[in-house]
């Protein structure tokens, strides 16, 4: 049986790798991308809806699937401050989990991020944390949570520490105490989303940088 996609964040270094995977494979019939703003391709097999993330809400109906691939995420620079980024890293995937829980979607794939918890100090890996427990209260019969490290892909913003970190991790993460901190590509993560999508068949499974790279 093929599967209708639903994919948030299609137009990041995850998502945009998902949503091409996601058109190629024979298993999803339909991919519904919603997005900030339109974009730039067009398949038979995609359906994209522009709409404004802060009135999420209105857009309930939009969320029917078999899977809901989440890829949303921006940095704190780009948001401007920390709650603007929680908005977009915890509150407008929250809700979007919500709605497409009520609509009886199956499956809940979610990029965190390596180090994700709820109690941690980092803002950032908190806010992660605290999204991961949060869609776990939430029903779907399976949730696949990635959490790769450092990303490296083509990006819309220019981003300096992560240009230097891309260049210097790939030498020092071979000593075996930085391993976790290995960069991976997005096209990396998106290989194994897609595979998990039509593979998992427990209720919950985590995907640490180790499974990514086996991709």
């Amino acid at each position: 049986m093929t599967k209708t996609a639903i994919i948030i964040g299609a137009t990041g270094v995850v998502g945009s790798e998902l949503l091409t995977l996601l058109l190629q494979s024979p298993a999803f019939c339909k991919v519904v991308a919603i997005t900030r703003r339109k974009l730039d391709i067009k398949h038979t097999k995609l359906t994209n809806h522009v709409i404004d993330f802060d009135c999420l809400t209105n857009y309930c109906a939009l969320f029917k699937g078999d899977v809901l691939f989440s890829c949303l995420g921006t940095t704190k620079k780009q948001a401007g401050s920390i709650a603007a980024q929680r908005k977009v890293d915890f509150d407008y995937q929250f809700i979007a989990a919500q709605m497409a829980a009520n609509n009886a979607v199956s499956h809940y794939c979610l990029v965190s991020s390596s180090g994700a918890n709820a109690h941690s100090i980092s803002p950032y890996l908190k806010m992660k944390g605290e999204l991961e427990q949060h869609i776990k209260t939430l029903g779907f019969a399976k949730v696949s949570i990635f959490q790769p490290s450092l990303l490296m892909g083509e990006r819309s913003d220019t981003r300096l520490a992560e240009q230097i970190g891309a260049f210097v991790l790939p030498v020092i993460t071979q000593l075996p105490f930085l391993k976790r901190y290995k960069p991976i590509t997005g096209k990396q993560v998106a290989q194994k989303m897609c595979a998990v999508s039509l593979a998992q068949q427990q209720p919950l499974q985590y995907y640490v940088l180790d499974a990514l790279f086996n991709a």
